[in-house]
């Protein structure tokens, strides 16, 4: 799968990601959803807050940007070697919610990255060093990984979720 390098491309694959993890996840049992997997560590619905999670920061990320305000990356006291210990937080700050509110804030914070992204301007997207944040990269690059490589990242983990599951794992 290529990378996107244009924001048609981008708007595209997410879309195309996002719905194939979708109807994966509308195909299976809350029981499976839920089910806490030994080989990856978490539930499918930890996966689900995991993305959103990631989606907001970069939406974050975005915000702070526009305003000027270079945003702590990845977030405020976090490092980027530092990215398994931020994911155990987000999960376990994410823990006490219900299947229902991660699906909800899974397909609202899909909404409001989709439509980020659809009012964002090509140029801004995808010309390298346009905010001081992304270093030499292009604000695309962020986008792209908190959204369509991301939602292959979920595809798999959910299969390995379910796997476990109806293996008794």
């Amino acid at each position: 799968m290529p990378r996107p390098t244009n924001k048609k491309m981008l708007l595209d694959l997410m879309q195309k990601e996002h719905q194939k993890l979708v109807n994966q996840i509308e195909q299976l049992s809350e029981e499976i959803i839920l089910h806490h997997s030994q080989i990856t560590g978490y539930a499918i619905k930890d996966v689900l807050a995991h993305l959103t999670a990631w989606e907001q920061l970069c939406l974050g990320w975005y915000q702070a940007g526009i305003k000027h305000k270079p945003p702590q990356l990845p977030h405020p006291g976090y490092t980027w070697r530092q990215i398994p210990e931020l994911n155990k937080m987000f999960c376990e700050r994410d823990s006490h919610k219900t299947l229902a509110e991660v699906l909800n804030d899974f397909h609202v914070s899909f909404d409001e990255i989709l439509k980020t992204i659809q009012n964002i301007d090509e140029e801004e997207m995808f010309t390298p060093e346009i905010y001081s944040w992304t270093n030499k990269n292009a604000m695309g690059t962020y986008f792209v990984s908190a959204t369509s490589s991301h939602y292959v990242w979920a595809q798999k983990e959910v299969k390995k979720c379910q796997k476990d599951c109806q293996t008794g794992g």
